[in-house]
């Protein structure tokens, strides 16, 4: 469904249209609003939105299609921002394995309310309060309870076995779907040219599962990652996507396909000269002797002077 959510209540027209479920904005169920909030993006380690529902007990990835020149009517008025936000569930452990991978180089066990701290992000102690966050934390940490408390120290043994299942669940996802992914699937359209069986692509899958985990993981850890999957790393970009689609997708500047300089070189400008045609040879050998040339046939006459 489409809503608004109000930035600041003095802004003239400042809303977002949100494309979300009804669960998310369900306000007469939890008896709370969910809230945009600014956390530490755990493949960037930038500032990135995110929403959390009511209570804090689901997180959401919060996502912008945008468009240059597009704005939306909403009711009577004109909304200038013509962006389009998407909200999908997200599993907050994402968020929560850098902090316990900071506090793991200490080597030592503590409680997870000291582990996941950020004062440029405090909203982050947040995601514990999430349903599946305390309960998924076995999956990346080894655990101890002394009592009634627990304590937790980040495990990479763990943690790469997590992130398998992971990948092998959203191949699973892929094949489901019927997408088609590696070098069998067209560049334009990304349809795959034949169909072939599942078995001679699972590379291929694991591949571009590989790469969508990545988005949400760092880039050390998703190197580690693809050495645990026995994949070896690819040297050309070219072997992972269609060159024309990571050109249009990629925040770096086009470059040119071909070197258009060569058009302006001294080189270039010696052209050789062209191959003459059977007609211009037999022209070429006939006796032009005692010929006028064709230019004087259109000559300007000379007019007589008067007696």
């Amino acid at each position: 469904m489409a809503t608004k959510k109000k930035r600041t209540p003095n802004a003239e027209s400042d809303s977002w249209v949100v494309i979300a479920a009804d669960s998310v904005v369900d306000t007469q169920k939890h008896n709370s609003d969910p809230a945009f909030v600014r956390l530490r993006n755990p493949s960037t380690d930038e500032a990135s939105l995110y929403l959390l529902g009511s209570r804090d007990e689901q997180l959401y990835e919060v996502k912008a299609f945008q468009q240059d020149f597009r704005s939306w009517f909403i009711g009577q008025a004109v909304q200038r921002d013509g962006k389009l936000i998407f909200v999908t569930p997200m599993d907050p452990l994402y968020l929560i394995l850098p902090y316990l991978i900071k506090s793991g180089r200490e080597g030592k066990f503590q409680p997870v309310e000291q582990l996941v701290v950020d004062e440029a992000f405090p909203a982050c102690s947040r995601l514990l309060g999430c349903t599946r966050s305390l309960a998924a934390l076995h999956h990346v940490t080894e655990e101890k309870e002394v009592g009634s408390k627990k304590f937790h120290r980040y495990s990479e043994e763990k943690t790469m076995k997590w992130l398998k299942k992971k990948v092998e669940k959203t191949v699973a996802a892929l094949k489901i779907r019927n997408v088609s992914v590696g070098e069998g699937v067209k560049s334009a359209t990304y349809v795959r040219v034949k169909s072939e069986p599942d078995d001679d692509h699972e590379e291929d899958y694991l591949r571009y599962a590989h790469g969508l985990i990545s988005e949400y993981i760092s880039e050390e850890l998703s190197k580690a990652l693809l050495k645990h999957l026995e994949l070896p790393e690819l040297t050309s970009p070219t072997e992972t996507a269609p060159p024309s689609k990571k050109r249009k997708l990629s925040d770096k500047p086009v470059e040119a396909g071909e070197d258009y300089t060569k058009f302006n070189s001294e080189d270039f400008a010696r052209k050789p000269p062209k191959k003459m045609t059977t007609a211009q040879k037999t022209l070429a050998k006939v006796d032009k002797s005692g010929m006028k040339p064709m230019s004087s046939f259109f000559s300007p006459k000379v007019k007589a002077e008067k007696k």
